[in-house]
């Protein structure tokens, strides 16, 4: 047994066992009611839950809503702290949250072992917070699950569209990319360009992500590319920024929910 520890409790969410639950029980219960259909993926924000725990929220209501019996979950994200090409499995066989472990697929090493896209390489994963976030949702509204951890540097579209393709799977797995939307632009600034870039996401426009719409482009292009490609439908669960949360209005952080299938 090998675990990657967490890196951002206490800082990013809460710390202790009990105080995580509540607090993400409080986020589902509040959470705004999407629009209810297929689900076979999920886009949501990766910033500390005083921020967008509310939208991210909203994403997992979506899930806890829909009737696919999901015990696998592959979850993508941007690179933060280290620079590099490519996509990026961990060595690790657990994830640790304080509500416990999470399994890792071990078999998806092996499913993707001839991309040359793709390696392991634990430094990205050591302190990146961008999945680690997602993991007390997932772990109160699945349960016991199988992870596929991805951290995603500087790749194509394609390059993550064939990735997704080899770990797709049926009903039993849900894709999930992490990812903000537009940083440090005043309120109204931002509102525009966030829904300029969820017009975007809904229409599954892969190749006009821009530098600056999503810090997650990489692996949202990526899900985008291979939804179009399976004819799938986007839909907008939430879409607020950092003012209507917990942030001042001069400087705000975009955050948008969405659900694909």
């Amino acid at each position: 047994m090998k675990i990657r520890p967490p890196a951002v409790a206490g800082t990013f969410y809460p710390g202790e066992p009990t105080a995580l639950r509540t607090r993400v029980l409080e986020l589902m219960t509040a959470a705004r009611p999407g629009q209810t259909g297929p689900l076979k993926a999920l886009v949501a924000p990766h910033a500390g839950y005083v921020y967008s725990g509310p939208i991210a929220a909203s994403a997992y209501a979506a899930l806890e809503q829909s009737s696919a019996p999901v015990s696998r979950v592959v979850l993508l994200g941007p690179a933060h702290r280290v620079a590099f090409r490519g996509l990026a499995l961990p060595s690790a066989t657990h994830f640790e949250t304080p509500l416990g472990l999470v399994s890792l697929d071990l078999g998806a090493g092996a499913a993707l072992a001839d991309l040359p896209q793709v390696r392991t390489f634990d430094r990205a994963h050591a302190e990146e917070h961008g999945l680690e976030v997602h993991l007390p949702f997932l772990q109160e509204v699945v349960g016991e699950l199988l992870l596929v951890p991805l951290v995603v540097g500087e790749a194509t579209a394609q390059e993550v569209a064939e990735v997704l393709a080899r770990l797709w799977g049926g009903e039993e797995t849900l894709i999930v990319v992490s990812t903000d939307l537009s940083h440090y632009l005043d309120d109204e600034t931002a509102r525009r360009r966030d829904q300029a870039t969820a017009e975007i996401i809904l229409q599954l426009g892969w190749d006009r992500l821009g530098e600056g719409d999503a810090c997650g482009r990489f692996p949202l292009a990526g899900l985008l590319f291979e939804a179009a490609r399976r004819g799938l439908q986007a839909r907008l669960l939430d879409l607020r920024n950092s003012a209507d949360t917990a942030g001042p209005r001069n400087q705000v952080v975009g955050y948008g929910a969405f659900a694909i299938g």
